[in-house]
């Protein structure tokens, strides 16, 4: 991965314990989870599902015959999408936008990555500068997720004097109880810490008339379906509803059902991440190995921009620690981080500055940044799910990306 890890000699033994502070009953952001099994883990998976070779579907670049001069945007819109090289919308914008910004309900399906955000801020924001006073709430699954929201709104609306606030966890909350005492136009947040503001009564719903929920699959995989139902509850009932996921399942569809009147439903994916993913496993004796064929795996060649998936906070704060006296650039990110830390974690990564991010579940959901190379789950997930979202961080852009998965025991024939 780099020359100053190549030279460096192991360290000492890891030894891999589990905190005395880890309560199995308890998950990242506080919230209760299903009793494990043996070995740490939920559901069962046999390692035959963690390999696959990757299968590179040809996927034909989707060309609009529109250009977004040919949307009725209001023109501080249509001058900072033309500033900022939006010439033509992605398939899920050339859908979308025509009933979003006519006031329709929308249900929009698509893969990550494909232009979503723009799909439903763009109504949004136009209808808040057409008619002043009007009040949005957007909410997406993750602190980092939520601050991509923020920074593209800001672009789309720029000089457009659009008061925005953004609600997430891992920020002070007397600030945020500061920031909501004042009249906003857009509220962006988790819905963890949307609730709780709700609840302690800074943040009136009733106001907000347009609403948008990115990535409602991952909100449910979660656990946030009970604060979801909350929030939409405090909502006006006259409002816009612009839900977008990337799969439908039968929760996804019951929530749409109970929140939008009428929606357009709109399916613009295309093939899976995961076809462009290889997919292998790394058996390993004992846990204390685990180390030292991660080491072997992060110097081997074509290895670039690597996450690597732990299963609790405590250890994936030691791991890190640990490969970086390797000689590793490292750094870690999990539910115990503030946001500025994860924001600068996340920055270093994406401007090269760091190699690896040590990684837990929730703590990296909202991770998307271009030319990951490689996904190694040195924990297994707890489910097949959670699999699949891991692996989706890379195999981007046309790319081949590659998952390795540490097994415990030997193989089976």
């Amino acid at each position: 991965m780099n020359s100053q890890s190549q030279g460096r000699g192991r360290s000492r033994s890891f030894s891999y314990k589990r905190s005395r502070n880890t309560k199995r009953g308890s998950g990242a952001n506080g919230r209760p989870q299903a009793p494990r099994k043996k070995r740490g883990h939920g559901q069962y998976i046999d390692p035959k599902r963690f390999v696959k070779a990757a299968k590179p579907v040809e996927v034909t670049e989707y060309v609009s015959d529109n250009t977004f001069a040919n949307f009725d945007l209001h023109d501080i819109i249509a001058q900072n999408l033309s500033a900022n090289s939006y010439h033509k919308p992605t398939m899920i914008q050339d859908y979308a936008l025509p009933h979003g910004l006519a006031g329709r309900d929308v249900v929009g399906i698509a893969n990550t990555g494909t232009g979503k955000t723009a799909a439903f801020l763009i109504p949004i924001l136009n209808q808040i500068l057409h008619n002043p006073g009007t009040k949005a709430l957007v909410l997406a699954p993750t602190r980092e997720l939520a601050l991509q929201i923020q920074e593209e709104s800001r672009t789309f609306a720029r000089s457009g004097r659009i008061k925005d606030a953004l609600v997430i966890g891992g920020t002070p909350v007397h600030k945020q109880i500061k920031m909501l005492s004042q009249e906003r136009d857009i509220y962006i947040g988790t819905p963890g810490r949307v609730k709780d503001m709700v609840e302690r009564g800074y943040l009136d719903l009733n106001k907000v008339s347009l609403i948008a929920l990115d990535e409602v699959d991952r909100m449910l995989d979660m656990g946030f379906v009970n604060d979801m139902r909350f929030i939409l509850g405090k909502v006006r009932r006259e409002r816009q509803s612009l839900f977008f996921s990337a799969t439908m399942t039968n929760t996804v569809r019951d929530i749409i059902q109970s929140f939008t009147n009428d929606p357009k439903t709109l399916i613009a994916t295309t093939a899976e991440t995961s076809d462009n993913v290889d997919q292998s496993v790394v058996y390993v004796q004992n846990k204390s190995e685990k180390v030292d064929k991660l080491h072997d795996l992060l110097i081997g060649d074509g290895v670039e921009k690597t996450i690597v998936f732990c299963e609790t906070k405590h250890f994936s704060s030691r791991l890190s620690r640990d490969l970086n006296e390797r000689g590793f650039k490292t750094d870690v990110i999990h539910g115990n981080k503030t946001q500025s830390q994860r924001q600068r974690a996340l920055t270093k990564f994406k401007q090269g500055h760091i190699d690896v991010i040590v990684a837990t579940d929730v703590a990296a959901r909202g991770i998307d940044i271009d030319g990951v190379s490689h996904v190694i789950n040195f924990d297994q997930p707890h489910t097949y799910s959670d699999y699949t979202h891991r692996i989706g961080r890379t195999g981007r852009s046309g790319k081949i990306g590659y998952a390795i998965t540490f097994v415990d025991g030997a193989p089976t024939s």
